[in-house]
């Protein structure tokens, strides 16, 4: 795209999600250097990408203007931190979930660009207060939290340091829908972000369930797949309270407030997620796919082919 103009992304760490974002910001045209401490990884991060972005190509889902082979051109591996950030404006950084490694990180890359590049965060859960708590310049950081896997699964979340300013949540929201992801901004940081807290209520309450032996694990998982999920890939749980009464919201906080009120009085405590409930609901759900790598590689599969067609499917609405 022509508004990246040649600009150079750092991407730190080529693992599944380092290689992921380097995709992602190949599609919208942006130099992608890709920096691992590994000494040979980035470069075998780039073989993986040349081979999704060809198996893209051919399905018809290559994200962007540019062709595979003019977007792999713009990716290139460093095993040198300081060749890496040359030049860059923008650090990506996806390390493994450890808060001392993301620490490291940022000091090692605080020391070799300047004030204006912008240092955000691919974690999931830690708080930007502690991952950039060794960071002098903290006016610069933010958390870009991808959802897994980011090239067919477009959202993120923006969450600020307290010292974030609009004009650094607004220039990465602009960088994150400019190479077509959807980005949302949180106001303030909060234990496991909104997506987390969403998702973790739902899978405590399905675990509950199967737990006290009120539904099994392959039909609990069908309450979403074919129930709540059919509808959530489209509008989120705002929209379908607004939409499931005659005269809107306010409607149906009339109709069903008791209601709710009264079901989520009745959730249980937060589920150990261990012990012998653990146990026999692993069983039940190694049963119906086992935990192999084989089967778990083909459901893997199975799971991105849908979320492309899922892709397909919401770009034209």
């Amino acid at each position: 795209m022509s508004s990246s103009n040649g600009k150079i992304i750092t991407i730190i760490g080529s693992g599944l999600i380092g290689r992921s974002w380097a995709m992602v910001f190949a599609s919208g045209g942006y130099r992608v250097k890709i920096y691992d401490n590994q000494a040979g990884q980035a470069a075998n991060a780039i073989t993986e990408i040349r081979k999704q972005l060809g198996e893209l190509e051919e399905a018809g889902m290559l994200r962007g203007e540019l062709k595979a082979s003019e977007q792999l051109a713009l990716l290139s591996s460093h095993d040198d931190l300081a060749q890496a950030l040359e030049g860059t404006f923008f650090v990506q950084e996806s390390v493994f979930e450890e808060l001392e490694a993301k620490q490291s990180v940022f000091q090692a890359v605080e020391s070799l660009v300047g004030d204006h590049v912008i240092l955000s965060s691919s974690t999931s859960c830690l708080l930007p207060s502690n991952v950039f708590s060794r960071i002098q310049n903290q006016s610069r950081c933010i958390i870009s939290h991808p959802v897994n896997p980011p090239y067919y699964v477009k959202l993120v979340e923006l969450v600020p340091h307290p010292k974030t300013p609009v004009t650094v949540m607004e220039s990465t929201h602009a960088l994150m829908s400019q190479v077509g992801q959807v980005p949302v901004c949180l106001k303030k940081e909060i234990d496991g972000f909104a997506l987390n807290r969403v998702q973790y209520a739902i899978i405590a309450e399905s675990w509950r369930l199967v737990q006290d032996g009120v539904i099994s694990v392959k039909d609990i998982d069908l309450v979403m797949s074919e129930g709540l999920g059919m509808r959530y890939a489209f509008i989120g749980p705002m929209e379908t309270m607004h939409l499931n009464a005659p005269e809107g919201l306010e409607d149906y906080l009339q109709r069903y407030r008791a209601g709710m009120r009264k079901i989520l009085t009745a959730f249980g405590p937060v589920p150990e997620f261990s012990g012998e409930a653990a146990k026999r609901i692993n069983e039940e759900m190694s049963e119906l796919i086992p935990s192999d790598q084989q089967h778990l590689s083909a459901r893997r599969e199975r799971r991105d082919q849908l979320l492309l067609g899922l892709a397909k499917l919401k770009k034209q609405q």
